[in-house]
């Protein structure tokens, strides 16, 4: 059992939208997963929301904003050092809005524990490049 995940060691999927360093997979706990997301000045993931997923943030560097809600109503400024929560079934967004890439980490925690339908962090990968109607074989390049 791993105790310790390097934010060092992690492997890249480049979605078309931003990118993804997993740093911990869900395989791997129980209840949890870790990520660091990477935007690019002006990218922006879809509007989204996880049924199953609570999501903390904490924005490591660049800036961007946090947008909720059908409308993607604008809830204000992020900035390193912030950290932000996402109720589960909340739609949500984070566009990169500085100059730099926007970093923040990612803690996926699944209430009702690891999703059955999605019990690997590849297998949510392919869900969600089926739903996007990406290039599963381009995101994992």
């Amino acid at each position: 059992m791993r105790y310790v995940f390097s934010t060092r060691e992690t492997k890249r999927y480049r979605f078309p939208t931003h990118a993804n360093l997993l740093v911990m997979d869900r395989a791997e706990a129980v209840a949890s997963e870790a990520f660091i997301t990477v935007m690019e000045p002006g990218e922006s993931p879809p509007l989204h929301q996880h049924p199953d997923t609570e999501q903390v943030f904490y924005v490591l560097s660049g800036r961007g904003r946090l947008e909720i809600g059908p409308d993607a109503r604008d809830m204000g400024p992020l900035e390193p050092g912030d950290l932000v929560r996402i109720p589960p079934g909340t739609l949500h967004r984070v566009p990169c809005v500085g100059d730099e890439p926007l970093r923040y980490l990612v803690i996926d925690c699944f209430p009702g524990g690891r999703p059955s339908h999605e019990p690997t962090w590849d297998s949510h990968v392919r869900a969600v490049c089926e739903a996007n109607g990406w290039d599963l074989g381009e995101v994992t390049r």
